[in-house]
């Protein structure tokens, strides 16, 4: 199975005239991604791909279900559209721009838990379920997606868009294919962290382990450990924490495949 996305599942893209977002926009269809709309305010009428684009958001969901959205509009604007989205009902925010003030980003994550939606980002590459759909830019066109992404037991993480796209690829030429890759965002403050998305892969009957590319500064791998008090933001702290949780660590990243299968051998 997979997390967040399938292939069933009803993607618009906001921003859709955008140069970055006509890439994705191609990207995700050659992909199979359902990409079912896309809005950019005054160029109703239009069409990316033979996707429809719209006014507003309300437009699409006056008239079909809308699962997700690609937010990939200017910074002063994404506040803005991201509100759009959750109040029209639309439950996973995909937040590829970057450089939004961190207030703004604030009010966005705020909002999403008041309404019950899910932000992944800002400043990320998405989300992409192998074989299923993709939802924003993670691993490229399709001929390199399809290389580097296999489906499979294998849950990957990374705040880095590279490093996930690394990972699957260095899983998938081992035989490791994945369930769902989820590049979370760089930022200090973004919607759904290592901690809040583990769950999910946990819940998942089909995702046997799942692998996260760790960087230096900051807690957010600490908290998958145990939380005591103390600092976590060094490399030598975050890896004693995850090995006294039981977490393996690998140093380089070839090293991950042999980890894996090690771990799973022993479940």
């Amino acid at each position: 199975m997979s997390i967040l996305i399938h292939k069933d599942t009803a993607v618009i893209i906001q921003g859709i005239t955008g140069r970055e977002a006509v890439n994705l926009t191609r990207e995700g269809l050659d992909y199979g991604t359902r990409i079912v709309g896309g809005v950019t305010p005054g160029r109703a009428g239009r069409d990316v791909y033979g996707v429809p684009v719209h006014d507003c958001v309300r437009d699409i969901t006056a008239t079909q279900r809308v699962d997700g959205s690609i937010v990939t509009v200017p910074p002063r604007f994404t506040r803005d559209a991201v509100f759009e989205a959750i109040e029209a009902g639309v439950k996973l925010v995909v937040v590829v721009t970057e450089r939004i003030p961190r207030g703004e980003v604030a009010q966005m994550v705020e909002l999403a838990r008041l309404r019950g939606a899910r932000i992944i980002g800002p400043n990320c590459l998405g989300i992409l379920s192998p074989e299923e759909a993709k939802m924003g830019g993670l691993g490229g066109p399709a001929v390199n997606v399809r290389r580097a992404f296999k489906k499979g037991p294998i849950g990957v993480m990374s705040r880095s868009g590279g490093m996930t796209t690394e990972i699957a690829n260095t899983l998938s030429a081992a035989g490791l294919g994945q369930s769902t890759a989820v590049s979370i965002g760089g930022d200090a403050i973004i919607g759904s962290t290592y901690a809040e998305l583990m769950p999910l892969f946990e819940a998942d009957p089909e995702t046997r382990a799942i692998v996260i590319y760790s960087e230096p500064g900051g807690r957010m791998e600490a908290e998958l450990g145990t939380i005591v008090e103390g600092k976590a933001d060094t490399t030598a702290d975050k890896i004693a924490r995850m090995t006294a949780a039981g977490i393996s660590v690998a140093e380089r990243i070839e090293d991950i495949p042999a980890l894996v299968k090690e771990r799973l051998r022993g479940h």
